[in-house]
């Protein structure tokens, strides 16, 4: 094994001693009688508990999710209520078309981020990985900043969720509408929630999500169990009911009426980008090429929210059960990106069969508002189709999907906190500072109660929505949230191409002194090694400088129509737009001088790398031979590998090798 260095023994707060914090480690855990080349070290002991300790204060987490749990713990979180009232916006600026191809594109971006921050949590599953390697592996300074805004990019989506749902009670369908489309039901609308006041909708869920976050870690696993698979069966109905409206051909003579011009295609025929106002009566409209352009970008950008929250998956990792024998990280990590990309492209096209982009319930040209579920091209498609209860049923479905990624934003907000309050560099040194930081780290029964309630206290924010402006005020919190997870995102893509560094010089003996390991320890840092490597993606290092450039080029021109437009006419939707850069850039500067003071002499990068990670990784898998046969196809392999039986091998056994492997993805 390789030991950690003697001047730093492990304590266990995840610190050191000199009072150095170094990391977010996980003492005394036991993932996986296979990590350390095979056996288990005899520091620890073999426990559920991570935490081992038993004269402090429980400050660890307990590993008791399993991968099903992680599975749809992540697919709940991403389906918000993003893609149902985001979905008919973007088809409005870009066309059904090029709003498919954006979903795609965005989707190609959040797998390669995933991946690279999945291989290194795979390999080393420290507590808030999602900061922890950008600490590591770039500068202590970025590392912290981004900590703290990632939760509060977490804090605000828990907030947006809930500013949607007192949107989404708003349900009423304009009657002029239903009259133009020779609707046979003279009114679509909720009476109860369009005269109920908000704040009484807001008061219940926030109760919902203290509670199901105040739950055992086993049984919030299997209450989200239950809420994703509900919410990845509706979704598929959503896809199949709307393919099947349009092959019916009711309204229509061809079922690919919304894409055909004028209707819609897949370019643009202008982009407004300005709307008018009384300070700019034309307003700014783009055509040709430049419409086109501007059009795809600015729909690119809107759907960004509604794939955010994958890195989820990463901060269960302290939590996650078998870790090398099951391979969570990774089969989770690929598992969600294969469903929410299908999933999403597929939902996307076949609502844009049935709602033509000029839709005028579609037309939204606002830089950052979000209307209720009455906008949704899911319930227009169900209400131009005449479909009865639909619309109700739809409404009723999107405040579930609200309301459960709220739940799950919470609690990805408290992990976060709950790991940065494990570093106490990361805190002033003040001692009433250091009394919330050591409540904050304290855990009951596995679950950080404290980090839990601070994190809730911050979402009272969503009493806002009491306003009359909540729709501004809703799109302005996802934009805030989009910004600070995309320099997150960045600054994590960025770490990996220093840990791929790392992991090589590793491997080839270059760091045999600094780790403290010996030349037959060096296999578990091989990334070439496909039998004990938990996690490796060919050409990871390439996806990881495309997820660096293209975070940063969305980061600077998210907000492009704000400048377009004249930042003092909308200086409040330029600020939401912006505003996380230069909070990363204080904190940043905050946290550089506090750790290397006022001396330029002792400006340097403080970065520990791969020292230090010792006590939880590197993980290492099974190798194949070496694993029990599996109980279906009787094969040895890594899980979610098809291992063909060969000639010699029964149909039986080939038939329920290939059933396997199927339903370890579909699982």
């Amino acid at each position: 094994m390789a030991h950690q260095p003697a001047e730093y023994p492990a304590y266990p707060y995840g610190g050191h001693s000199h009072g150095q914090s170094h990391g977010n480690i996980l003492p005394g855990q036991h993932v996986d009688n296979y990590q350390y080349g095979g056996r288990t070290p005899d520091t620890e002991k073999r426990t559920d508990v991570v935490s081992v300790h038993s004269d402090t204060p429980d400050t660890e987490l307990r590993r008791e999710l399993k991968e099903r749990h992680v599975n749809m713990i992540g697919f709940s979180m991403v389906l918000g209520v993003g893609l149902f009232l985001s979905s008919g916006k973007v088809i409005f600026i870009a066309g059904p078309g090029l709003a498919v191809i954006a979903y795609l594109l965005m989707g190609t971006l959040m797998w390669s981020t995933m991946a690279t921050m999945g291989e290194m949590t795979a390999l080393f599953p420290v507590k808030g990985p999602t900061f922890e390697f950008a600490r590591r592996f770039v500068d202590e300074s970025v590392g912290y900043a981004s900590a703290f805004m990632l939760w509060f990019s977490y804090v605000c989506v828990a907030i947006a969720e809930i500013l949607a749902i007192t949107e989404i009670f708003r349900f009423e369908v304009p009657t002029e509408y239903l009259a133009d489309l020779d609707h046979p039901e003279p009114a679509i609308r909720w009476e109860f929630g369009l005269g109920t006041n908000p704040a009484v909708w807001v008061g219940i869920f926030l109760l919902v999500q203290l509670v199901i976050n105040l739950l055992p870690v086993r049984q919030y696993g299997r209450l989200e169990y239950i809420f994703g698979c509900a919410k990845i069966g509706l979704l598929v109905a959503l896809i199949m009911i709307n393919t099947v409206l349009n092959v019916r051909k009711k309204f229509h003579s061809s079922r690919f009426w919304a894409y055909e011009f004028p209707y819609g295609s897949f370019s643009s025929a202008n982009f407004t980008a300005v709307a008018p106002s009384p300070a700019n009566p034309e307003g700014v409209v783009y055509t040709g090429s430049l419409g086109t352009f501007t059009a795809f970008w600015t729909a690119m950008v809107t759907s960004f929210f509604s794939l955010m929250g994958w890195d989820v998956i990463l901060l269960t990792a302290p939590e996650n059960k078998d870790l090398a024998r099951e391979e969570i990280i990774k089969i989770s990590s690929r598992k969600i990106a294969l469903r929410v990309i299908l999933l999403y492209a597929l939902a996307v096209f076949t609502v844009g069969l049935n709602v033509p982009y000029r839709d005028s319930q579609l037309s939204n040209l606002t830089l950052n508002g979000i209307s209720g579920g009455h906008t949704s091209s899911f319930v227009l498609a169900a209400v131009r189709e005449q479909v009865p209860v639909l619309p109700h049923f739809l409404n009723g479905f999107f405040i579930f999907s609200a309301a459960t990624t709220g739940i799950n934003s919470l609690y990805s907000a408290s992990r976060i906190l709950h790991a940065i309050a494990t570093l106490r560099d990361a805190w002033p040194g003040w001692g009433w500072v250091e009394s919330i930081r050591s409540r904050l780290e304290q855990t009951r029964f596995g679950v950080p109660v404290n980090a839990v309630v601070v994190s809730w206290l911050v979402v009272f924010l969503s009493f806002l929505s009491t306003n009359s402006d909540s729709a501004a005020i809703l799109g302005r919190m996802t934009s805030v949230a989009s910004g600070s997870t995309l320099i997150v995102y960045a600054l994590n893509c960025y770490a990996f191409l220093k840990f791929f560094k790392e992991i090589n010089a590793a491997a080839y003996g270059f760091k045999d002194e600094d780790l403290n390991i010996t030349p037959e320890i060096r296999y578990q840092y091989h990334r070439g090694s496909k039998k004990s490597y938990p996690y490796r993606s060919h050409l990871q290092w390439l996806r990881a400088l495309y997820g660096l450039v293209f975070c940063l080029l969305l980061l600077i021109f998210q907000g492009w129509r704000t400048v377009v437009a004249g930042v003092t006419q909308n200086p409040h939707d330029f600020v939401a737009a912006y505003i996380p850069i230069p909070i990363f850039i204080v904190l940043s500067i905050a946290y550089f001088l506090k750790t290397r003071g006022l001396n330029p002499s002792r400006w340097h990068v403080r970065a520990q790398k791969l020292e230090g990670l010792e006590a939880v990784g590197p993980v290492v898998v099974a190798d194949p031979h070496r694993r029990e046969p599996c109980r279906h196809c009787g094969m040895r392999h890594r899980r979610g590998n098809l291992a063909w039986p060969g000639p010699n091998g029964s149909g039986k056994q080939k038939t329920m090798a290939v059933l396997e492997w199927v339903w370890a993805w579909l699982k």
